[in-house]
């Protein structure tokens, strides 16, 4: 099958199943899921694969997923870069973006599994991750990048960092709502990041050349629910013939010709998120093409060069296919979770236990 088009209600379970199965065979033994067979881990794409695992219903492989996280966290909330076979495999940052997808992560198992145990057990984690993430927030709203080894800040922001940290601060007040917790600083924390994203470019990209080639600087603001749906629309319509290649997918870059399914399959939620559903479908049926007889997919395809680029498929490319049909089919409980924007506001009057 190479095009597929999903509808509301109808999600292909079968079909879809090599992809979890693929996924499920790449987590090692503590937990952890890595890139693909022999590769490393890395915090926020862990998390990923495990949504996957969520979306495919393998509960207790992503619990496991998560306690591999809280096992290794460190004391001041974070993680290091990359971890290989149980080690620190790359220990020169700790990146913010990287942290603060724990409570995105947790908050959608939540939602699909309801297990409020889950959720009191994994809460200490995400706290220490949250609070680690907003002391890297200036007096401008906008969250610096990353920490270096000795502590000291490398004192820029991204704009895709910075508002995958806004979904994830979204989570992480769901969470603290459901469990009873007064955390009101997150919420204005998010309010002034959300500000700097919508309002202050110059505090991005301040000492690095800009990231405004990557489709992801394009559609994550759209994708973390940073802009309400008219400016949703309006971005995404503005790039759309820069980055999308008819009949192949997103772009990574804007000026490479190289289609990425992971960010294809972002994108297909981001248009999710702008109310265009039409174009979401559409998008989304053209990936299959680069699916595997194992149910993995390519990370990507050089249309110039004629050639599957690199030789890697990874396990967050199956989870970032098995999150948009999700949210393309409204299978859990958790399929809105990127194309909508949900505060909760109420204490609940029960016992988490």
């Amino acid at each position: 099958m190479s095009d597929l088009c999903l509808s509301k209600g109808l999600f292909p379970a079968d079909f879809f199943r090599p992809t979890v199965e693929y996924i499920l065979n790449c987590q090692q033994d503590d937990g952890s899921i890595v890139w693909f067979d022999g590769s490393y881990v890395d915090a926020w794409d862990h998390v990923e694969a495990a949504m996957g695992l969520s979306v495919g219903g393998e509960f207790e492989a992503a619990v496991n997923a998560y306690r591999w996280l809280a096992k290794l966290q460190l004391p001041d909330g974070s993680w290091w870069a990359a971890y290989k076979n149980g080690e620190i495999e790359c220990d020169d940052r700790r990146e913010s973006n990287f942290v603060a997808y724990i409570a995105t992560g947790v908050w959608h198992h939540y939602l699909i599994t309801h297990d409020d145990r889950f959720l009191v057990e994994l809460w200490p984690t995400v706290e220490r991750a949250i609070e680690f993430v907003l002391s890297l927030q200036s007096e401008h709203g906008e969250i610096a990048w990353a920490v270096q080894p000795d502590g000291s800040i490398q004192n820029d922001a991204l704009v895709t960092g910075c508002s995958s940290i806004y979904k994830g601060l979204e989570c992480a007040h769901n969470i603290a709502v459901t469990l009873n917790y007064h955390r009101p600083h997150w919420l204005e924390a998010r309010e002034r990041l959300g500000d700097a994203l919508r309002n202050k470019p110059e505090r991005f990209d301040r000492h690095w050349e800009s990231k405004s080639r990557y489709s992801m600087d394009w559609f994550y603001p759209v994708l973390t629910g940073v802009l309400n749906q008219s400016q949703a629309k309006a971005r995404l319509q503005q790039r759309w013939d820069e980055f999308v290649e008819d009949k192949l997918g997103c772009r990574c870059v804007a000026d490479e010709p190289w289609v990425t399914v992971a960010e294809s399959c972002e994108l297909t939620m981001a248009l999710l998120a702008a109310g265009d559903r039409e174009r979401a479908v559409e998008l989304y049926s053209w990936l299959h093409q680069w699916r595997l007889a194992d149910g993995s997919y390519w990370t990507g395809y050089q249309f110039v060069q004629d050639v599957l680029w690199p030789d890697e498929k990874p396990t967050w490319t199956a989870a970032a296919v098995l999150l948009a049909a999700d949210a393309l089919t409204e299978h859990t409980a958790a399929a809105s979770l990127f194309t909508t924007v949900r505060l909760e506001d109420v204490i609940r009057d029960r016992e988490i236990v």
